[in-house]
């Protein structure tokens, strides 16, 4: 039959689309060629499923058809190829420019080039699915989490998925044709055979091995596994499947597991102590604090705070996170001092695996942790001048590397900073960087020592013993005011955090529900002379009516001396104090004395 073109599709059925395997046209062949079977000669084979004659006048037939007129195509015979079940695989057809005579014979011989295109295409199509098959399973083996072993009839190794690989510390290439015997103990060896014999004399597909199977690795160690065999045949040879599963792996996950489940429960503890509040004061100096928080923890600012140790800077830190449209992700604290300084790029922005001498694998940094939250930099003042400028690239940038990388990555960080330090002054002697100082610098909030909130003293003080009271389980009878006295009358050093130990020291010590806070401050504070009313003996003062009575007593110990605080004459040794403590405290309660 002499034509001017011949091919052989597949069918698309979802898309109605003829996709070419074979195209031949004027002398040679055409790749990659697909039509839209609609408004075509190829739909009547297609929606008939039977042979398709047009003689003639094709382009009066299939005026929409634009192959038809563009190559001035006259006539056209197709045949659908059909699997055995029927469907539609694609479809044979011939065109010429000539008319096509519609004889028996043709039709006939047509007719058997169809049934042997429909053959090939059906071959091609099984070869294809058993690839894709073939594939899948690898894919399946290959992304196990266990390790599947491949032997042959006499238990030698044929293959290994990477986990087997990773498993044994040996590659599959070194492993091909080693007895896998030689991987178990003789007992667990002796088992694998004789599970092996029963499978092939009881023609069983699989058996689990009970008990497990001891494995030895390359490097000698050795581990327990659970495990599972299957038989099967593959070219008239038969093989079997060993799957593993390295049972100190699974203990260790559930210990890991435990561990980390008791490690929540302490976290969440501790957060809910926290979120008992240990802000805790009503003074003016703390309600100013107060306010800054609620002023900068809606906006993304950096914020930094400044205070004595001890005056709680971590608490502020996390209200400010607390309050802020970051609140649902993490708050990550770095305290700059207590990290080596060959260590503190490390910990910042992590490393990769090999960085340095005993970075043994990738480690993510604090910044990529409390990325799309807030980072606390605590004892920022700390920090090494060369870490500075890098830190500075985070503050503009958002951006960082890691050691050992050469990938910039990018985060987005909140940062709040903390430091008891003067650092306008470490700027000026040049142990801090002043743009990094300016930076952290947005907006600062200075935090009051507690000599400078005295009312917030026995509020906080009974608040500690409560809590460690019901730690403790003991009873405690609240603070007298002679103790309320004797506490507001220290100058406090170290602040709420000394304080909080201070009420921690009287509540272990307490005898009888009452507390000893001689034996609990660190320094002998009297207490200072309360003129008790005479109508009463079991009066009960207010906090103003306690600080009225402290202020009297030391006008008369000031009026005594002459104004005088230091030395024999002085109102330091008639108070039983020393003479820095009784200084602060005058410049609390705002007396003036002759130095």
């Amino acid at each position: 039959m002499e034509t001017c073109g011949a091919w052989v599709t597949e069918y698309l059925e979802e898309k109605r689309r003829l996709r070419a395997m074979a195209f031949w046209m004027d002398g040679g062949w055409i790749e990659d060629y697909d039509v839209d079977i609609t408004g075509t000669p190829c739909e009547k084979v297609i929606e008939s499923r039977t042979l398709v004659h047009f003689p003639d006048r094709l382009l009066e037939l299939f005026p929409g058809s634009a192959d038809v007129r563009a190559n001035g195509l006259v006539s056209y015979l197709g045949v659908p190829l059909k699997d055995v079940d029927g469907r539609i695989l694609g479809h044979m057809a011939v065109v010429d420019r000539a008319p096509m005579p519609d004889t028996l014979k043709a039709r006939a011989l047509f007719q058997v080039f169809a049934d042997r295109a429909a053959a090939e295409v059906r071959r091609l199509r099984a070869d294809q699915e058993l690839r894709l098959r073939e594939e899948k399973l690898s894919r399946v083996v290959n992304g196990a989490m266990d390790a599947i072993i491949e032997l042959d009839a006499d238990l030698a190794v044929t293959l290994l998925n990477p986990a087997a690989e990773r498993m044994l510390g040996c590659e599959s290439r070194r492993a091909v044709g080693l007895d896998f015997r030689d991987f178990l103990t003789r007992e667990g060896g002796a088992r694998l055979a004789e599970l092996a014999a029963g499978l092939q004399r009881e023609a069983r597909a699989s058996a689990w091995i009970a008990g497990g199977l001891n494995v030895t690795q390359v490097n000698g160690e050795r581990f327990s596994a659970e495990a599972t065999l299957s038989r099967f045949d593959a070219g008239r040879r038969q093989f079997f499947a060993l799957v593993l599963r390295n049972v100190n792996d699974r203990l260790e996950a559930e210990r890991r597991i435990q561990s980390l489940e008791a490690e929540t429960a302490y976290l969440r503890d501790e957060l809910n102590q926290s979120d008992e509040s240990k802000i805790i004061g009503q003074s003016p100096a703390l309600r100013q604090v107060f306010e800054a928080v609620r002023q900068v923890a809606g906006t993304d600012a950096t914020v930094l705070i400044q205070g004595e140790t001890g005056t709680g800077k971590e608490l502020f830190a996390r209200a400010i996170h607390n309050a802020s449209r970051r609140h649902r992700e993490p708050m990550i604290t770095v305290n700059c001092a207590a990290i080596p300084a060959s260590l503190i790029e490390s910990e910042f922005f992590g490393h990769e695996k090999g960085a340095f001498t005993g970075a043994t694998a990738k480690r993510e940094g604090r910044f990529a942790l409390a990325n799309r939250g807030t980072i606390f930099l605590d004892e920022i003042g700390e920090l090494p001048l060369d870490l500075q400028a890098k830190l500075l690239r985070v503050l503009q940038e958002g951006t960082f590397e890691a050691v050992g990388s050469g990938k910039t990555q990018k985060v987005d960080v909140r940062v709040v900073a903390a430091t008891n330090r003067e650092l306008r002054r470490e700027v000026a002697e040049g142990r801090f960087r002043e743009d990094l100082f300016y930076r952290l610098h947005v907006f600062p909030i200075v935090l009051p020592s507690l000599r400078e909130r005295p009312e917030d003293i026995p509020l906080l003080a009974q608040a500690f013993a409560a809590r460690f009271a019901q730690r403790l389980g003991k009873n405690v009878v609240p603070l007298t005011p002679e103790s309320i006295a004797r506490l507001k009358a220290y100058t406090w050093p170290g602040n709420v955090r000394e304080l909080e130990n201070v009420m921690e020291r009287a509540v272990i010590t307490a005898v009888g529900g009452s507390m000893n806070l001689a034996h609990a401050l660190p320094e002998a504070v009297p207490a200072p002379a309360i003129e008790h009313p005479t109508e009463s003996t079991d009066c009960v003062y207010s906090i103003a009516e306690l600080e009225a009575l402290e202020r009297q007593n030391f006008q008369r110990a000031l009026q005594r001396c002459n104004g005088r605080i230091s030395g024999e004459q002085g109102a330091a040794q008639l108070l039983g104090m020393k003479p820095s403590t009784l200084a602060s405290r005058l410049k609390v309660l705002g007396l003036k004395s002759a130095g």
